[in-house]
């Protein structure tokens, strides 16, 4: 834990930002920018919910390239990792070990490490609650992966290096018991003297969800299609908070996922909300105002829309339904 709220912002050798391609990590991105931090510093790291083994189950497809289109307008590196069959193989383990993790380095290599723990069986969609042990999609799915990133790259001994995160205390009354500024997990230092220095800032934590659309807004940033289409977070399409409307509207954008995720609920003899089905939950809901043409966009896997949208307007998804962490 740190004595301070606030990082000496420009002490550290490498930034690195989780990127998930929604609004507040956008918005911490865009912060780092106008404090003056300079591009080339800065890494942003995208974790693939779903890996890159199969069709995916839970995320968007589009969320891949757009986080790339993010990154090649703004001139800023951008780095993927993800675990290895991702969210679906997470799920369905038997008595297997978790998976190994793949990360991306700067020399173009692919990085594959762990996958040698011990057996364990979920055979269960992740809680809808705010502790990670639970809630282990983004345990395993997100945070794990980063920290094994972070700690099997010697380019990050004996540097300084400031891991940027998006998490509002707005979210939820769990997110606003995160600290500001807090030593990051994968850090190994010794008193003055440290072999990984590493620390995390959550820029926005304080901030409203208004001022995260005005600094997108402020740097003409088209939002991710989700947002244009009605959903109030990112990442996952198919996140295991969403409520009815949600529900409804994943039935209608991606009919096939939904009828695999209502089978596996089925199967496991769980819900995701415990209470209800999905099924049940989408009967419930009304769809958004789905377009036509940003559906195929989201569900495509080349973001070929603008970045940069001199007719910025706020999508329909802000201050609406958001299904965070409770």
């Amino acid at each position: 834990m740190s004595d301070t709220t606030e990082p000496d912002l420009h002490s550290y050798d490498t930034y690195v930002v989780a990127f998930s391609g929604g609004k507040d990590s956008l918005a911490s991105l865009l912060h780092l920018l106008e404090e003056g931090v300079p591009f080339e510093n800065i890494e942003l790291w995208h974790h693939d919910v779903d890996g890159r083994e199969g069709p995916g189950l839970m995320d968007w497809p589009v969320t891949t390239d757009y986080v790339q289109s993010i990154g090649d307008v703004l001139g800023i590196d951008v780095y993927f990792s993800w675990k290895k069959g991702g969210f679906e193989r997470e799920m369905l383990r038997d008595g297997d070990a978790t998976a190994p993790v793949c990360f991306e380095t700067p020399d173009g290599e692919v990085v594959e490490t762990g996958g040698n723990g011990g057996p364990g069986t979920r055979r269960k969609f992740p809680q809808v609650s705010g502790d990670l042990s639970v809630r282990w999609c983004s345990a395993y799915l997100k945070i794990d992966v980063a920290s094994m990133a972070l700690r099997n790259q010697d380019r990050f001994r004996d540097s300084r290096t400031l891991v940027v995160t998006g998490e509002r205390a707005e979210e939820s009354a769990s997110r606003a018991k995160y600290d500001t500024f807090e030593v990051h997990k994968a850090d190994l230092r010794n008193g003055t003297r440290y072999t990984r220095h590493i620390d995390q800032w959550r820029p926005v934590h304080d901030w409203s969800e208004q001022d995260v659309w005005d600094i997108i807004r402020s740097w003409e940033i088209n939002p991710h299609p989700a947002y244009h289409l009605g959903w109030g977070r990112l990442s996952c399409m198919s996140c295991i908070f969403g409520r009815y409307n949600q529900w409804a509207s994943v039935r209608e954008v991606a009919p096939q996922r939904f009828e695999q995720i209502a089978q596996y609920e089925e199967e496991f003899d769980c819900t995701i909300a415990r209470d209800e089905s999905v099924r049940e939950m989408a009967e419930k809901g009304q769809p958004f105002d789905l377009d036509e043409d940003l559906v195929e966009l989201a569900m495509s896997d080349t973001y070929d829309a603008d970045v940069l949208d001199g007719d910025w307007d706020t999508p329909q998804g802000a201050y609406g339904e958001s299904c965070g962490p409770i």
